[in-house]
């Protein structure tokens, strides 16, 4: 069983969410069941007593006496904030509404960046137990050659293209869930991950969009890991990397003579660079 293309889960997700979603269509149960055939050499087990992390932006109060005087000191979450409540579970990558997923990861500052904090904020940070041994679908792999991908599509062998697949359902679990994104948008992964549960999976690890090396691991069963211990951080640094994914364009009204708009983008401020014909900026 192979995927009938590299672009098949990109297909799926576009189906799921102009065509049919909550019934499938014959070429939606195809993809999900070669999910599900090529995930086996995927499948990774978590040991119980495993030790994973959750982070939950804010803080509490306590009071503290010194000299008889009482003051509100911060401090990390009580416990029932650190796990989520079916009732009041939002959409998420790998869970719906209504249906509480536990969303940890491997290493503590994996956790931390995921919750995108601010300079300065409050972080309550948590150590979970994994209470059994647990069988998850690690998404990550091998990352796929694009542009062979997009240039020579006829090329790709099965292996490739599966890796392909699975790196695109790797970067879908991995995108940040935004507060002002459409639950739409989850859809795709929503499916995946009840894909899995339904195969009898425990739940799946993608790697974080945070450039670091650690996994994100979204466990379906809220009680599979349970909370040991929970401490209060605050967020003094943190770094900023990025690539150049397009060429800018102009606003040729701002400048003296016309903008070559395949130049590269001005580097550190230097607006000239990005000029034809050297020509200089108008103040």
């Amino acid at each position: 069983m192979t995927f009938i293309s590299a672009n098949a889960f990109r297909d799926f997700g576009r189906a799921v969410h102009r065509e049919l979603r909550y019934v499938r269509s014959a070429g939606q149960e195809e993809f999900l069941k070669e999910v599900i055939a090529t995930s086996n050499p995927r499948i990774a087990r978590l040991e119980a007593k495993a030790i994973l992390w959750r982070a939950q932006l804010g803080h509490d109060w306590r009071e503290e006496t010194q000299n008889d005087e009482t003051h509100e000191m911060p401090c990390a979450h009580p416990p029932e904030r650190m796990k989520p409540i079916p009732e009041k579970a939002t959409d998420g990558r790998a869970n719906p509404r209504g249906i509480a997923c536990l969303y940890l990861a491997t290493k503590k500052d994996t956790a931390v960046l995921e919750v995108r904090p601010l300079i300065g904020s409050y972080v309550s940070v948590a150590q979970f137990k994994v209470m059994r041994e647990l069988r998850v679908v690690n998404c990550s792999g091998p990352r796929t050659d694009k542009l062979k991908r997009w240039l020579e599509p006829e090329s790709l062998t099965a292996q490739e293209i599966e890796d392909a697949v699975w790196s695109d359902i790797n970067e879908a679990f991995s995108e940040p869930v935004e507060r002002g994104d459409n639950s739409i948008e989850y859809v795709p992964t929503q499916i995946l991950a009840e894909a899995f549960k339904r195969h009898g999976l425990d739940g799946t690890a993608y790697k974080s969009s945070y450039g670091n090396d650690g996994l994100n691991v979204a466990l379906f069963d809220i009680d599979a890991a349970n909370l040991i211990n929970c401490g209060l951080y605050r967020i003094r640094h943190v770094s900023v990397e990025m690539t150049h994914e397009d060429s800018p364009y102009f606003m040729t009204k701002h400048y003296g003579k016309a903008v070559n708009t395949g130049a590269s983008a001005p580097q550190n401020g230097d607006t000239k660079g990005a000029l034809a014909d050297g020509a200089a900026v108008q103040g």
